[in-house]
């Protein structure tokens, strides 16, 4: 495959202030798209900044200071974008919640986080208490900018007044020169309070600074394959720090564009808004890029013609072209590269990526970092990995296991967040006194640097004589075997047992019952645990009806299942 050069990013690589940066892209791009609703409403760069400033309005009358708490809440959206930037670039502090949460959770996390102001969605605002929230001064609909909850007179003035405050402040209406954002004080200072999904435990408020916002940016401006006129489709929730960093900030500091889907948009849809805005980058969760491959290519590949022909050099080569065009054509066409993150890629699916030569690679991070900790380039990425550490950042490995070095990855640089909100306890838990965040990740790191992970510290089962399980490893052989379509690995009196969900669709295409289905894996365990050894060998297989709760990552919600 020919790589496309790109070139330079145009943003200022040494800039000390990302509030800047943003200020500086608003106006150089005044003219470009920046933010659209897939089949829906689209603005411009200088449209975003004209609504930004209106925020800025509403918030100075209403008496929001810099450095208070603004929460967001609401589906993926252009109106998102628009009261994000607007807070931040306010100086106050965003305070980004799942739109998935339960009203109770809502509640519970604007009250702990102290803010002052709610901005929600239309589908969220239909369950939300304000009674609940006693301390906020109202709430905004980010849809449309109204007030449909108020307890404060400073409030509804702002809002009664917008209008005719926007015409005195800008006389000669709103053009590229008027955007002037306040720089931050110091890299120290608190961006945004992000609230984790938690797997293991409840959400804990993450103290985003400046400087690890910074380091990201300047990190995938400098690295990633995007320019000015392209677009990429936004998959993963603004909520969650992955898709905060880079499926909406990143990309408007190179003067390119988002289109949103709304929530977890469905396959069809998804894949539709691919045809359309055929982007170059995606940046996705494994989930996706796994449908595609276990749905069309993988059943093809497995025939025995087939298998014949890929070990044939030349074939193989052919076949190889024709079956990546296919992946590629389902994407858009126009991939350059496909990022992976949030969680592992399964091994069956990369082996068949390299095997079509497609390029794609797998970065790693967490919300604590801003949240990119390693990433390499797909043409020097190691399959297996998750890249190297990024420049900034230190990543080292605890361990006491001198046989196979395998440990709880240790991160240190700018990137590390601030701690824990009003939690020191669970701060002193993660990082240490010589400042390096304990992760909770088990892996390896190889001589070149490339980082392996192995699963979650507080996943590892003790193996019957001391021997380390990881669960994840022995989910990812459960999870190629055909008909299960997820599984989940537990301890049980020292006997290891997998929870499927089964495919019944894909077993009722091929003329199986569910009864048939269930048959089939049972007989499987016998070929997974030839795979595995003796001391991490399933004992049983139980099937679930329904799918494991997930957190937005798609990550399973661990703790909920024994």
């Amino acid at each position: 495959m020919k790589r496309i050069i790109y070139r330079t990013p145009d943003c200022d690589m040494n800039a000390v202030s990302l509030i800047k940066m943003f200020e500086d892209s608003f106006r150089r791009h005044w003219k470009n798209k920046a933010l659209s609703d897939f089949q829906g409403e689209t603005i411009t760069y200088g449209e975003l900044a004209e609504r930004v400033a209106r925020v800025h309005l509403l918030l100075e009358d209403a008496g929001i200071g810099k450095g208070d708490k603004v929460a967001l809440c609401g589906k993926n959206c252009l109106a998102w974008g628009v009261s994000f930037f607007g807070v931040l670039t306010y100086g106050a502090v965003p305070v980004p919640i799942l739109n998935d949460f339960k009203p109770a959770n809502v509640h519970t996390l604007v009250n702990h986080s102290e803010a002052k102001l709610l901005m929600a969605g239309d589908v969220v605002l239909a369950g939300i208490v304000p009674e609940e929230m006693p301390d906020i001064e109202g709430i905004i609909l980010m849809n449309d900018m109204s007030c449909p909850f108020s307890r404060s007179k400073a409030l509804d003035n702002a809002f009664a007044n917008l209008e005719k405050r926007f015409i005195e402040k800008y006389p000669d209406g709103f053009s590229a020169d008027c955007i002037e954002y306040e720089a931050e004080n110091s890299g120290e200072d608190l961006a945004v309070l992000n609230y984790t999904s938690g797997t293991t435990s409840d959400p804990k408020g993450v103290m985003v600074p400046y400087r690890a916002l910074l380091i990201n940016m300047k990190f995938a401006c400098g690295v990633l394959p995007l320019n000015e006129e392209e677009t990429v489709v936004s998959i993963l929730p603004m909520a969650h720090m992955f898709g905060l960093s880079f499926q909406l900030m990143f990309e408007l500091l190179l003067g390119s564009s988002i289109c949103y889907l709304g929530k977890m948009p469905t396959p069809k849809i998804l894949f539709a808004a691919f045809a359309e805005e055929k982007p170059k980058l995606i940046i996705t969760v494994p989930l996706v890029i796994e449908k595609v491959i276990k749905q069309k290519v993988q059943p093809v590949m497995e025939k025995p013609l087939m298998k014949v022909a890929m070990a044939i050099p030349g074939l193989k080569q052919l076949i190889g072209g024709k079956i990546r065009n296919q992946v590629l054509a389902a994407f858009g066409g126009n991939v350059d590269s496909l990022i992976v993150g949030g969680a592992a890629l399964n091994a069956d699916v990369e082996k068949i990526l390299r095997k079509i030569k497609f390029p794609y690679t797998v970065g790693y991070g967490s919300t604590e970092c801003a949240p990119l900790i390693s990433y390499v380039d797909w043409e020097k990425y190691k399959r297996g990995s998750c890249g190297v550490a990024i420049p900034g950042t230190q990543v080292d490995v605890f361990s006491d296991n001198r046989k196979d070095n395998v440990g709880e990855l240790l991160v240190k640089g700018d990137n590390v967040m601030l701690g824990y909100y009003k939690n020191p306890n669970a701060t002193r838990d993660v990082i240490d006194p010589e400042g390096w965040f304990h992760t909770g990740d088990m892996g390896t790191i190889d001589r070149q640097g490339n980082i392996f992970i192995k699963g979650r510290c507080k996943n590892m089962i003790l193996g019957p004589s001391g021997q380390n399980i990881y669960p994840e490893e022995i989910e990812d052989i459960v999870n190629n075997v055909k008909y299960v379509a997820e599984s989940l690995v537990v301890d049980r009196g020292r006997k290891l047992v997998a929870l499927i969900v089964p495919d019944y669709e894909a077993g009722k295409s091929d003329g199986l019952t569910e009864e048939q289905v269930r048959k089939f894996l049972d007989d499987s365990r016998k070929t997974i645990n030839e795979q595995l050894p003796t001391y991490s060998q399933l004992s049983k297989m139980e099937y679930r009806s329904e799918p494991f709760e997930k957190t937005p990552k798609k990550s399973i919600r661990r703790f909920l299942y024994k």
